[in-house]
């Protein structure tokens, strides 16, 4: 007979719609919820669905641990076992597997699913959770989506949590709460800890990596952001401007960010469509006297091709464009301490932004964690008592989330909009607002050394 992890014991007896189970690996997840599938369908009548990202075959799928639960409880007799299906024979309970990446039509179409197990939910997407989630709609359903986190950016980390609230219970759990975890095993995961104790921490303590390696900003360095200026000594405050990044379709938000000096001390978004341009731009100049900003920059593409009237004619004369797919600005200086000139870098004016601000980033996280000593304008801090938690935890996720690239002649790029779609991660709205903003010292053609 096989046994469930006691530590899981008031998890499985939570009465949520919603239960998401995560931690590193050997933590007995999978087998745990294999166990507690096979007793369920014993006792109850039930429809199961079990889906993963990617299942090119049976074996791919939950259906070996199910199957191996019930053998191992000795239930052989009691359910009929195929190829590709499980069923118990006395209460009718059945287990269907399938693929998200191919069937994802088939499961939208599935009826009467009591519980739905979602494996390796580090893989899935908000546009396929769209889908998936409708379906459940039995009485007392429940999903149980399970998962060994990756990025602190993937949907099912940063996101979904917040859009279920109280509908859901979390559980963390790592390989120190399994009971009847191999010597072997454990070995394995004490081994590491010795070798490469960050690696230890995400595989088998299940922390999540702060950001892509390909990411421009790292999460890290956002975070040591955070209160910076409490921490380092600069002159931090200064001139103030407003960056603001125009919706550009149904779906998109416009956003502001203000940074006063080097210190970010507003955020904002809200929807607004084509028809609401004024109303927006209305709403930015509000949000710059708020923080008695001297500029506006705003982003000059598309549909915020006419803001700089819609402020004109609401007397605020004081702002400059942002097009990202511009020349670089000061192609003929060096970037940074390279040898090599802004226009041979960088792609575009994007590019130049993102990567500006990626330094200071980095050079705050330098100056907080190992004292190092940079100028207030070679830096950035966010000031966490002026802007709601909601938005900072949303901008530290858009920030992390663009990764870098390179064109066809190898200069640096940022990920595009496009491409970001291509990954189901939407326009980053705020982080875009920061970029402009943390852009006056070139678009607004007066350096933040003189502004301070």
């Amino acid at each position: 007979m096989f046994k469930l992890n006691p530590s899981l014991k008031s998890f499985w007896a939570t009465k949520k719609p919603y239960k998401l189970l995560k931690g590193g690996r050997f933590s007995s997840k999978t087998q745990d919820a294999g166990g507690m599938a096979a007793f369920l369908a014993r006792n109850y009548s039930l429809r199961f669905m079990c889906i993963r990202k990617f299942q090119n075959r049976i074996a791919d799928s939950v259906y070996t641990v199910i199957k191996e639960k019930i053998e191992a409880a000795g239930w052989e007799d009691e359910f009929d076992i195929g190829v590709s299906t499980i069923r118990h024979k006395a209460t009718g309970s059945e287990f269907l597997f399938y693929g998200i990446a191919r069937n994802l039509k088939d499961i939208k179409g599935t009826e009467g699913v009591d519980i739905l197990w979602i494996e390796e939910g580090e893989d899935l997407t908000e546009s396929e959770w769209s889908v998936i989630d409708p379906t459940i709609r039995a009485e007392n359903a429940e999903i149980w989506i399970l998962w060994n986190p990756h990025l602190v950016t993937d949907f099912v980390q940063a996101k979904l949590p917040e859009l279920l609230g109280d509908q859901c219970i979390i559980r963390h759990i790592n390989y120190t709460e399994n009971p009847y975890l191999s010597d072997t095993a454990r070995e394995k995961a004490e081994r590491l800890k010795e070798v490469d104790p960050e690696a230890y921490q995400h595989i088998y303590l299940g922390v999540p990596y702060d950001s892509d390696d390909g990411a421009v900003i790292k999460r890290a360095w956002v975070q040591s952001a955070l209160d910076a200026h409490l921490h380092v000594d600069a002159d931090w405050t200064g001139r103030k401007c407003v960056g603001y990044d125009v919706a550009d379709d149904g779906d998109d938000k416009n956003a502001n960010a203000g940074i006063d000096g080097s210190i970010l001390c507003l955020l904002d978004e809200w929807k607004g469509g084509e028809d609401e341009l004024r109303e927006s731009a209305a709403r930015t100049k509000k949000n710059a006297e708020k923080v008695d900003a001297d500029v506006i920059g705003y982003d000059s593409i598309g549909v915020g091709a006419g803001t700089g009237s819609h402020l004109n004619s609401m007397q605020w004369r004081r702002h400059f464009k942002f097009n990202a797919s511009a020349k670089v600005e000061r192609p003929e200086k060096n970037y940074g301490d390279t040898k090599i000139k802004n226009k041979d870098f960088f792609a575009n004016l994007k590019a130049q932004a993102w990567w500006m601000l990626a330094d200071r980033f980095r050079n705050t996280h330098l100056a907080v964690t190992k004292g190092i000593k940079f100028k207030a304008d070679e830096m950035i801090s966010i000031d966490s008592k002026r802007i709601d938690s909601k938005l900072l935890e949303r901008l530290a996720v858009e920030l992390a989330t663009p990764l870098r690239d390179y064109d066809n002649q190898g200069k640096v790029c940022v990920e595009s909009k496009k491409a970001l779609a291509k990954r189901e991660v939407k326009s980053p709205n705020l982080a875009d607002a920061v970029v402009i903003a943390a852009s006056r010292g070139m678009l607004a053609r007066v350096s933040i050394k003189d502004m301070l």
